[in-house]
């Protein structure tokens, strides 16, 4: 069994061969050849954290490849910004289907971290307009280390925008971000920009991304313009959210997961439980958008919204990638099983 450590990770999961992992994932999903209990969460007594359980199973791929169930476990506590273990810790640990053999063992936070920024660059791919060229991040965290990378992998910005409650914390994302992308990134690099006020940020957005760790609402949706893309990542539990009521129904809503959305989207469920919208709000999810069955953005001037929650598909399909990549040039360690 392989074990790929988080500097593992960062060296054989890149952001484009992710995002084309995702893409299997989320058809997969779609067509239902998966199998994805909804996540578990244990609390940990007396104490402000709990234990999250993401059993899955993914079907193989159009060239066959790809078939495997597994694991994700995380420890989630909240932690204090800047610190170096963020909100995340855990595994992914993925089986052979046809053995139930262990393949591998994968750090969870990086994989998580990757997997995720690459699923809201297919997203906005795919609901995004193709003229879009400023780009907003709305946090200073971890993921939004991550989105900001990612995301020009999809689309050509002009303009990168990092907004955050601290402005220091937005200043040292800009200047990290400056040192790294032209190593990184061989297309043209965006200019970088500390935004003061969000509101105003937003309304020169054509893509954003909400990645931060409010529990509620602090995104009004009088505040987003016509053609916007918003994708919607850090609230990922029934109670909190990040946007408005008047965002949600504002929007052709989009989910990876109806099931998932359904039981944990905080802020469809709160415009839901309000009256303002019901469960047909959601247009569909992002599968059933690439394979046609359903229409993505129909109009420039429509605002779209993605809303990720995360499903075990994509851990699957993201560590059969990196577990594979691995295996070709000899990275990681090894446990042996026998």
């Amino acid at each position: 069994m392989r074990v790929l450590t988080r500097a593992d990770l960062e060296q054989v999961l890149g952001f484009e061969a992710c995002i084309a992992e995702m893409r299997r994932a989320m058809i997969a999903t779609s067509e239902r050849r998966c199998s994805l209990p909804l996540r578990q969460f244990m609390p940990v007594p007396g104490r402000a954290g709990k234990l999250g359980l993401m059993p899955g199973y993914i079907g193989a791929g159009p060239a066959g490849e790809g078939e495997c169930f597994g694991v994700k476990i995380v420890s989630k506590f909240e932690r204090p910004a800047g610190d170096p273990h963020g909100s995340h810790v855990g595994a992914v640990m993925l089986f052979d289907a046809d053995s139930g053999l262990p393949l591998a063992l994968l750090e969870g936070g990086t994989l998580t971290a990757i997997r995720t920024a690459s699923m809201t660059a297919l997203a906005t791919d795919v609901l995004a307009r193709p003229d879009a060229r400023n780009l907003l991040i709305v946090g200073t965290g971890e993921e939004a280390w991550y989105h900001a990378r990612a995301l020009l992998h999809v689309r050509p910005f002009d303009e990168l925008v990092v907004w955050g409650r601290t402005v220091s914390r937005a200043e040292q994302l800009v200047e990290r971000l400056a040192q790294q992308l032209p190593r990184e990134h061989a297309g043209k690099i965006p200019r970088l920009v500390v935004a003061a006020d969000l509101p105003a940020a937003l309304a020169r957005a054509d893509v954003a991304c909400t990645v931060t760790s409010a529990k509620q609402p602090f995104v009004r949706g009088e505040w987003l313009p016509a053609g916007l893309h918003l994708n919607l990542v850090g609230s990922a539990i029934a109670s909190t959210a990040e946007v408005d009521d008047e965002a949600v129904r504002r929007s052709r809503f989009f989910v990876d997961y109806r099931e998932a959305a359904l039981a944990a989207a905080g802020e469809l469920l709160a415009a839901m439980q309000r009256g303002v919208i019901d469960a047909t709000h959601i247009r569909g999810e992002i599968g059933e958008v690439l394979t046609g069955g359903v229409a993505g953005r129909q109009a420039a001037d429509e605002l779209t919204i993605y809303k990720s929650l995360g499903v075990t598909t994509q851990d699957l399909a993201a560590g059969w990638r990196a577990l594979k990549e691995a295996e070709s040039r000899g990275i990681g360690g090894s446990i042996q099983l026998s």
